[in-house]
């Protein structure tokens, strides 16, 4: 039996679809939009059952719940993230939606996950590693502005902030799993989306004429915000194309293999407007021009075998970041060059697992082996000497010049066990996993990375759970850090003493699903972090960075950090039903890291202590749909300024200096908005048009960032100065320094349309 139903000339509407089978969990899904466009493939994943009575319907909750993981897991489904209010079609704002996320402030896709750094999180896609989801990345961390992968691909996302399974190494926060919809089967298909950045085109279909076991979906997108944000006469130019392609090739019922791929090209350049304000000069002064590629590529061979399947993955990826800043933007003149960067990553991996189920016991076992290569080139002048009046140094001139390239072998191998107990009642997981490398020392010591973890939940009632899980896990620092060199004659690499970061979890919660479609979360956790890497230049954690743009991490660290972040979270979803959906999340936490000084635990710059998310939206007749979503960030912290070592500063680093020593001592307003859409679709012989109206920050609420500094200008936009003769940068007090507040606050309305054919 292959398995393959179709059902055809029904409606166009939204249905709930049932899969049943006996011996099997029946199963719904909700939200299934049927249009005259495109054919709509869905894939019912059946648990089975240990006893079944015939006069008892067996059913499996739509919302997604592991043995290996009980808690702490969140899923959103296709037309979720497609019809996401302000997210632009954007994958990584639609998580931000989710329990314990935040983004960070400005328009940046950060991942934030209960209070730990954006670089705490891992991406798989159909079971291969990525290692960003972003355009414009941050290099050691993982935001970018804008997301990466295409929401018509997308099935689903699953996001695991705890209890994250053995199989998946280096996750501190969170594991991010993106499932892919395998292309139609039966004919080519695609759409056309246009929307407030960019446009896109996907194509599926058999690859064979006639033939179902070999299918594609592929597309291609291309911005066009540099032309917008020229037209408008800002400072700077942003632009970029991605790819994204899935092939799959069914041999037989029990083979399948898939060849996945993504890349991205970016672009960032200056554009100086004719009649620039003093923000837009201190943004021109501030900013390197960047660029990036980057792809990834992997196999994935799936074989069913007695009672389980085997999984292999084989994939490589690449990342390649350039960026150049000279003085007045003077490009191309060694002798004003402040910054030059040249950074290559690259990565193939191999990954295998086993899975066994039988009776009541899962069993999964496997390993992973990575070799990684990584050069850097950088020369970055920090900051200049300053001296006292006296003609004493109050602080040296640094200067970052070398070259690096490292190359070693990571490998893992993990195995985990789960039991169903009670008539299904109670369900236990025990798994361990240890990494070792060939670069830190002690790396090859597996002894040093063992993280086991321990999770269970117990059925008080058919619709209430108790959950609570217990584990420990390991991440390598970025590579920016383990590749970072003495810039004298010497070339020492500075960090390969640097620890595994280790992070401790405890949770536990309760879950109750009070109907079929809807279900509600509350969990307390609690992360305790050791080994986190300290900057050596500056003291801080580098727990507190990884949210703007550049590199982090470039820099000599030691592994001295301390952290913890602990909160309570609440989660209400419901599914489709009667024309309604919703998410609400609320998340009260507190996230602190030290420094040098592992008694003094500092607020981290992801302590908002008050997160509040709310998305839903209705459908009304005639395939009208609104959709609304409220967020809510509290306060979060920030450093002020030493404005003597600014202005000393401000000419090799065109901004200004933080004052370390008061380190996140200040706290900015906290935010709120409202984002609006509204859709509208068409159902023709053939096709389908869904034409939409998207407004984020409705009413126009001021988002404040880490404010600004710069120079006061005259009115030619010269240097203005205290003694009004012109600026000299050998007598850089006589500058006048201003602080530019930093904040967001209009409204963005935006039209889209999507045509499926």
């Amino acid at each position: 039996m292959s398995g393959y139903y179709t059902v055809s000339a029904i409606p166009t509407k939204t249905y709930t679809i049932v899969a049943s089978l006996v011996g099997y969990k029946t199963l719904q899904k909700f939200d299934v939009v049927i249009t005259s466009g495109n054919t709509v493939n869905l894939n019912f994943d059946l648990e089975e059952t240990t006893s079944q009575l015939s006069e008892v319907e067996v059913k499996a909750s739509p919302f997604v719940k592991l043995e290996e993981t009980p808690n702490s897991i969140q899923s959103l489904g296709q037309q979720e993230i497609k019809s996401y209010p302000g997210g632009n079609n954007d994958i990584a704002k639609v998580v931000q939606s989710l329990p314990g996320v935040s983004g960070s402030v400005g328009f940046r896709n950060d991942v934030i996950i209960r209070g730990g750094a954006p670089n705490e999180n891992v991406y798989y896609l159909d079971g291969v590693e990525i290692p960003n989801i972003n355009h414009f990345a941050t290099q050691g961390s993982a935001g970018g502005p804008v997301g990466m992968l295409n929401v018509s691909f997308i099935d689903n996302v699953t996001l695991t902030t705890s209890s994250f399974p053995a199989r998946y190494d280096n996750p501190l926060s969170g594991v991010l799993q993106f499932k892919q919809r395998t292309g139609n089967e039966e004919r080519t298909q695609g759409n056309f989306r246009l929307g407030a950045s960019e446009v896109a085109g996907t194509l599926e279909g058999p690859l064979l004429k006639g033939k179902r076991n070999t299918t594609y979906i592929i597309s291609l997108r291309r911005s066009y915000l540099q032309f917008l944000f020229k037209l408008i006469d800002l400072p700077f130019l942003p632009s970029y194309w991605d790819y994204q392609y899935k092939v799959t090739h069914k041999f037989d019922n029990k083979n399948e293999i898939s060849l996945i791929g993504l890349g991205s090209i970016d672009k960032f350049k200056l554009n100086p407007p004719k009649e620039a304000s003093l923000e837009q000069l201190a943004i021109l002064d501030g900013i390197p021009v960047n660029s990036q590629w980057s792809s990834t590529i992997g196999v994935t061979w799936k074989r069913l075998v007695k009672n389980g399947y085997f999984q292999m993955a084989l994939s490589g990826n690449y990342l390649n970041n350039e960026a150049d800043k000279f003085d007045d933007n003077d490009e191309g003149n060694e002798s004003k060059r402040r910054f030059r960067y040249r950074s290559v990553e690259d990565e193939n991996k191999l990954r295998l697992e086993m899975n066994k189920f039988k009776g009541g016991w899962s069993f999964s076992y496997g390993g992973s082996a990575i070799y990684s290569r990584y050069t850097n080139s950088t020369f970055n002048k920090l900051r200049n000497e300053v001296l006292d009046e006296n003609g004493n140094i109050l602080q040296p001139g640094i200067t970052i010049d070398y070259n690096s390239q490292i190359s070693f072998y990571k490998f893992g191998a993990f195995t985990q066990v789960s039991r169903r107990l009670f008539n299904d009642q109670l369900n236990l997981s025990l798994g361990i996993r240890s990494d070792i490398n060939t670069f830190v020392d002690n790396g090859l010591n597996p002894l040093k990375t063992l993280s086991p973890r321990l999770s269970a939940s117990y059925a008080l009632t058919p619709s209430i759970n108790i959950n609570a899980s217990v584990g420990r896990y390991y991440k390598i620092p970025p590579y920016t850090i383990l590749g970072y060199r003495a810039s004298d004659i010497s070339r020492t690499l500075l960090n390969k003493d640097n620890k595994y970061i280790r992070s401790d979890h405890l949770v536990a919660g309760l879950e109750f699903l009070p109907t079929s479609s809807t279900r509600i979360t509350i969990e307390g956790f609690y992360k305790r972090y050791d080994n986190y890497p300290v900057s050596m230049q500056d003291s801080i954690s580098l727990a507190n960075l990884g949210g703007n743009f550049g590199v982090l991490g470039n820099e000599q660290t030691a592994s001295a950090g301390l952290g913890k972040t602990y909160g309570i979270e609440f989660f209400f979803q419901q599914k489709l039903t009667k024309n309604f959906y919703g998410v609400l999340a609320y998340t009260y936490y507190f996230s602190k890291f030290t420094g040098f000084n592992r008694n003094q635990y500092i607020p981290s710059a992801w302590d908002n202590r008050h997160l509040i998310t709310f998305t839903g939206g209705y459908k009304f007749g005639r395939n009208w749909e609104l959709g609304a979503r409220f967020r809510y960030l509290g306060s979060a912290p920030y450093t002020p300024y030493d404005i003597q070592r600014s202005l000393y500063n401000y000419p090799v680093t065109g901004g200004g200096t933080l004052d370390y020593g008061r380190f996140n001592t200040e706290r900015l307003p906290a935010f709120n908005a409202m984002d609006l859409r509204v859709d509208k679709k068409w159902n023709f012989k053939k096709w389908a048009l869904d034409v939409y109206l998207d407004i984020q920050n409705v009413y126009s609420s001021t988002n404040e960032g880490q404010p600004g500094f710069t120079l006061q200008r005259n009115p030619d936009n010269s240097i203005a100065t205290i003694s009004g003769q012109a600026y000299d940068a050998s007598n850089p007090t006589d500058a006048i320094p201003v602080i530019l507040g930093s904040d967001d606050g209009a409204a963005l309305p935006t039209i889209g349309l999507i045509v499926e054919f």
